[in-house]
């Protein structure tokens, strides 16, 4: 930084020290302090703004209607592709099998010709009541419970898991 010498008239221009780019005047003090004074408030405000929104996943309900028992003829397998949900109709009743495969998460297509679910992924098998009998998957598919609401639609809850032998008399 230079010095400059004031005691001497010959280095000395009147107005030459407030014209130096570096100089801190009383304008740029005031400017430099209204700009941190909003910059504080604009913090605060998105931090207020961001503490007042919610926080909420919209996920839909895990319990869903899923037609009437008789939109289910006898011996079909019917995927609710938006709910990954297959209704399997029997002689003995209804069920509904999560369509996610237990090994990789992948969703199994239903072959009619062998009465199977595939799982595209990795091969794996399983028959049409979910149990596996090929293939990497570790465990059968899952049954979610089904049971028939006021309405008489089938109610069917993705959360409450149920055993192989539930079925749903109809």
């Amino acid at each position: 930084m230079a010095h400059v010498d004031l005691s001497s008239d010959e280095h000395y221009e009147p107005g030459s020290l407030l014209e130096h780019p570096k100089t801190v005047t009383r304008r740029g003090l005031f400017w430099l302090g209204w700009l941190s004074f909003w910059g504080l408030v604009s913090m605060w405000s998105f931090a207020v703004v961001r503490f007042l929104v919610p926080k909420v996943n919209y996920e839909p309900s895990s319990i869903f209607k899923a037609g009437k028992p008789a939109d289910y003829p006898l011996g079909s397998v019917t995927l609710l592709s938006p709910r990954k949900v297959w209704v399997v109709r029997e002689e003995k009743g209804i069920y509904a099998l999560i369509a996610v495969c237990t090994h990789l998460s992948c969703q199994p297509r239903w072959q009619e010709k062998e009465q199977i679910f595939e799982c595209p992924c990795h091969g794996g098998m399983f028959r049409k009541n979910g149990v596996n009998f090929a293939g990497p998957p570790p465990k059968p598919l899952d049954r979610a419970r089904v049971s028939v609401g006021g309405d008489g639609r089938l109610l069917i809850d993705m959360k409450q898991m149920v055993g192989l032998d539930f079925i749903l008399p109809v």
